[in-house]
Order: structure tokens, then C-alpha cells, then sequence
């Protein structure tokens, strides 16, 4: 299972969903699932472009547990 801190990463930064959809390339309704936490099956390209859309790395979004 992964956790994420993507929420909390996004609005520390003070972007909206849309802001980080535009900047990463995912759609905000992924972005709004994956805040959710709604079981989903990721790719690893998704999960770069959003860190990378919040300046952090993948490792900081994104934990395994």
C-alpha cells in the first residue's frame, strides 16, 4: 500500500488541484482521488510528474508502507 502527502505537499506550496494539473500534466480528478486516498493502480510516470509538480521527490510524496 502507498500513503501520500500530496494534499499537504499542494497546499503548503499554495496550489490549487487545477494549478498542479496544469503543471504536472494529471488530470485534477486523479489528483483529487489520490488525496482521497481512493485505491488506485499508479504509474510510476504519474507519480514523478506529480512530485515534480510540487517540487518534492517522488520518495517524499509518495511511501510505501
Amino acid at each position: 500500500m502507498i500513503r501520500n502527502n500530496l494534499k499537504e505537499l499542494r497546499e503548503k506550496k499554495d496550489m490549487t488541484q487545477e494549478q498542479l494539473a496544469k503543471v504536472s500534466g494529471v488530470s485534477r480528478t486523479i489528483i483529487s482521488q489520490i488525496e482521497q486516498g481512493k485505491p488506485m493502480n499508479l504509474k510510476i510516470s504519474t507519480m514523478v510528474d506529480l512530485a515534480k509538480g510540487v517540487g518534492e521527490k517522488v520518495g517524499t510524496v509518495f511511501i510505501l508502507q
